[in-house]
C-alpha cells in the first residue's frame, strides 16, 4: 500500500471505460477488468434484476439480445425499454462505475476520496450533473468532472511536451464516437476554444461497416449479430499487431479479416473525422498552422489510416502514447511531479532579430529629426527672418521613436516574463512593458519638439503639435492593447512580441522616402543638378507611399495593387506646403496598423465552445 491520497481517474466513454490509480508521488497504475485496461460500458439486465457490466456482458449478450444494451450513456432526460421493462441510464452507468469502484478499492487496499470523471467537452451542465449522481449511486465520492480535451492536454504536459502560455492545440477524441476539440493554453490551465462531436465518426461505425460487409443477414439484431460484432472488436483490435487474423462468425465459416478490408470499411468514417477536425480549428478561427499540434487519442486513434487521411486534409496528427488511457491519466495528473518546467508556462521568447530590428525605426528616428534641425530654409532679412520647416519630417521622426519604444517595451516584457520564478502572469508584465514604453516615446517625442524650439528659436506650441498630436491615437490603441494584455482575454499565437513586431520593411522604406524629400528641398538649386534634385524628391514621395501601405496591409498582392495608385499621390504632393500632410498619412497608416492587430488578433467575434 502506498502512502497518500490516492486518486482515481475514470474516463467512462461510450463503448470501453478506463480508469487509472495515482499517488502524489507522481506513479500510476490502470486498472484491469479480466486482464484488459478497458471495461467495456455495456451492461445486461438479466431475468433476475441483477445487472451484469463489461466482458461478461458481451459474453451473455448472444443468449438474451433483448436484454442487453451496448451504449447506456445517453442523455440524461432520456429513459430505455429493456425487455418491457423501463430502465433509467442512470442506474446503468452506475453499474459499471460500480464496478470500476470495486476494482479500484481491491488495488489501493484503502479508501478513495478523490476521484476525477471524465466527460466530453461539448457536455453541458446537465449531463455533467446527470453523471455527478451516476457516480453517486455507484457509492463513490463526489467526484470533479473534467473535461476529456483538457484532461488530455494536461496528460501532454505531465509527459514532457513543451507547450507555452498562448499556444494552441488540437485534441482528436476518437473512441465510439468522435470529439474535435480546440484549446488554448493560458495562465490558468487550458481553454476549450471550439468543440464539435459527431457519434457516427468512430469506432462504433466502423464496427458497423465490417459487421454489415461480412454478415449475410445485415437486418439482423438478434444473438447472432452481437456475437459476431464482438469478434470483430476482437479482430480489428488485432490488426494493430498483425497483419491478418481469422475472425470466426456465428452466422457461417471464419474469415480472414485484414488490414485491407479494415481500411475499405473505415475510410468513409476516417473523412468525416477529418472533415470535423477541419471545421472544429476554423470555429475556432485559426487554421492548421496556428496549431502547436493535433493530438489523436482514443482507440480507433490507432488505426494508421487515420493518420493518413488527417495528412491529405493539410493537418499534420500525432498519436499519444497510450491513446486509450490519456485522458484518464491527464485527469488523474499522473507524472505531474517531474513536469516542473518555467518554461512551459511562460510567453515564448521572442527571436533575436526581432530585438535587432527594434533599432531600425530608433535610428530612423534620429536621422529624420537631425536633418529636421540642420535643413531648415530661411527667408527674410537678418532682422525678420522666417523658418520654412518640413513639419511632415518632424512628425515621421515621433512616430519612428513610438514605433521603436514600443516594439523594445514589448520585447523586454517578454524577456522578463520568460526569465521570472514569480507566479505573475506573463500578460501582466506585457502590459506594463507597453504603457512604460507608450510613456517613453511621448516623453522623447516631447523632447524633440523642445530641443526642435529651442534650436529654431520658435514659439514650442507649433512643436509639439507636430509630435504629440499625430502619435496621440497610437498611443491609445497601444493602451487598448496592453489592457487586454494585462487581462489575459486572448493571448496571440506566438506571443506579444510577434504580434506587436511593426514591419521594419515599411519603417525602412517611409524613413527613405522622407529624407529624400527634405534632401529635394532644401539641397543648392544648381542648373546642373534641378533634374536630379526634383527626381530624388519624387523617388521619396513614391517610397513612401509604398511605405505607407507596407504598413496597413501585410498581403503581398494587395501591396502591390494599393501601393501604385498611392505611391503616386504622394510624390505628386511632394512640396514645402504639403509636406505636414504627407507625415501625417503615414501617422495615421501606424495607427491602423496597430487597430488591424487589436481586432484580427484580440478583439473580433471569437464563437463559443460548441
Amino acid at each position: 500500500m502506498r502512502s497518500g491520497q490516492t486518486r482515481l481517474a475514470i474516463d467512462y466513454g461510450s463503448a470501453d471505460t478506463t480508469a487509472v490509480l495515482a499517488w502524489p508521488d507522481g506513479t500510476w497504475t490502470p486498472l484491469l477488468f479480466d486482464g484488459e485496461p478497458a471495461l467495456p460500458s455495456a451492461v445486461l439486465l438479466s431475468e433476475d434484476g441483477t445487472t451484469v457490466t463489461g466482458h461478461h456482458a458481451w459474453r451473455a449478450a448472444p443468449v438474451t439480445p433483448h436484454r442487453f444494451i451496448p451504449h447506456p450513456r445517453q442523455p440524461s432526460e432520456q429513459r430505455l425499454t429493456v425487455a418491457d421493462t423501463d430502465v433509467d441510464p442512470l442506474d446503468l452507468v452506475a453499474a459499471t462505475l460500480r464496478h470500476v469502484a470495486e476494482q479500484a478499492h481491491q488495488l489501493a487496499g484503502t479508501g478513495i476520496d478523490d476521484v476525477r470523471l471524465v466527460v466530453p467537452a461539448g457536455w453541458g451542465p446537465r449531463r455533467r450533473t446527470w453523471m455527478r449522481h451516476a457516480a453517486h449511486r455507484a457509492g463513490l465520492p463526489p467526484p470533479q468532472v473534467i473535461d476529456a480535451p483538457t484532461a488530455v492536454a494536461g496528460h501532454l504536459l505531465a509527459t514532457g511536451l513543451q507547450l507555452p502560455v498562448g499556444a494552441y492545440i488540437a485534441v482528436c477524441d476518437v473512441g465510439a464516437t468522435a470529439e474535435v476539440s480546440v484549446l488554448r493554453r493560458g495562465p490558468a490551465g487550458f481553454e476549450v476554444l471550439a468543440t464539435l462531436a459527431d457519434p457516427t465518426a468512430g469506432g462504433t461505425a466502423i464496427d458497423d461497416a465490417l459487421t454489415t460487409t461480412l454478415t449475410t443477414n445485415p437486418s439482423d439484431t438478434g444473438g447472432q449479430r452481437w456475437a459476431m460484432v464482438a469478434s470483430l472488436r476482437a479482430g480489428k483490435h488485432a490488426l494493430t499487431d498483425h497483419p491478418a487474423v481469422t475472425v470466426p462468425l456465428p452466422d457461417g465459416p471464419a474469415v480472414v479479416l485484414h488490414t485491407g478490408l479494415l481500411d475499405q470499411a473505415a475510410q468513409p468514417v476516417l473523412h468525416r473525422i477529418a472533415h470535423l477536425t477541419t471545421e472544429a480549428i476554423t470555429a475556432a478561427e485559426l487554421t492548421p498552422r496556428d496549431l502547436t499540434g493535433v493530438y489523436c487519442v482514443g482507440g480507433t486513434a490507432r488505426l494508421p489510416l487515420l493518420a493518413q487521411t488527417l495528412t491529405d486534409a493539410g493537418i499534420t496528427p500525432t498519436l499519444v502514447d497510450q491513446p486509450t488511457l490519456a485522458a484518464a491519466r491527464g485527469a488523474a495528473d499522473t507524472g505531474a511531479t517531474n513536469t516542473t518546467d518555467p518554461t512551459t508556462t511562460d510567453e515564448p521568447v521572442p527571436p533575436v532579430r526581432r530585438a535587432a530590428a527594434i533599432a531600425l525605426p530608433g535610428f530612423a528616428s534620429l536621422a529624420l529629426v537631425s536633418q529636421f534641425l540642420l535643413t531648415p530654409q530661411w527667408r527674410g532679412s537678418l532682422m525678420y527672418r522666417e523658418a520654412i520647416l518640413n513639419w511632415g519630417e518632424l512628425t515621421m521622426a515621433a512616430v519612428f521613436a513610438v514605433i521603436a519604444c514600443l516594439s523594445a517595451g514589448t520585447v523586454l516584457a517578454s524577456t522578463i516574463a520568460n526569465r521570472t520564478t514569480t507566479p505573475t502572469s506573463p500578460g501582466i508584465h506585457t502590459g506594463t512593458g507597453i504603457v512604460a514604453a507608450a510613456c517613453l516615446g511621448v516623453a522623447v517625442s516631447g523632447m524633440y519638439a523642445v530641443v526642435g524650439s529651442l534650436y529654431v528659436g520658435y514659439p514650442v506650441n507649433s512643436f509639439l503639435r507636430w509630435t504629440l498630436l499625430p502619435i496621440t491615437p497610437t498611443i491609445t490603441a497601444a493602451a487598448v492593447m496592453a489592457l487586454i494584455a494585462a487581462r489575459q482575454w486572448r493571448t496571440p499565437a506566438g506571443g506579444w512580441s510577434k504580434l506587436l513586431a511593426f514591419p521594419t520593411g515599411s519603417v525602412l522604406t517611409a524613413a527613405t522616402g522622407m529624407l529624400l524629400i527634405q534632401y529635394s528641398l532644401t539641397a543648392d538649386r544648381w542648373p546642373h543638378l534641378l533634374l536630379w534634385i526634383d527626381l530624388a524628391g519624387r523617388v521619396g514621395g513614391l517610397l513612401l507611399g509604398i511605405g505607407t501601405v507596407m504598413a496597413v496591409v501585410s498581403q503581398p498582392i494587395l501591396r502591390l495593387i494599393l501601393s501604385a495608385p498611392l505611391a503616386v499621390i504622394t510624390a505628386a504632393l511632394v512640396s514645402w506646403p504639403a509636406s505636414g500632410i504627407l507625415g501625417a498619412i503615414y501617422a495615421i497608416a501606424v495607427t491602423t496598423w496597430w487597430l488591424r492587430q487589436m481586432w484580427t488578433h484580440l478583439l473580433r467575434p471569437h464563437r463559443p465552445p460548441q
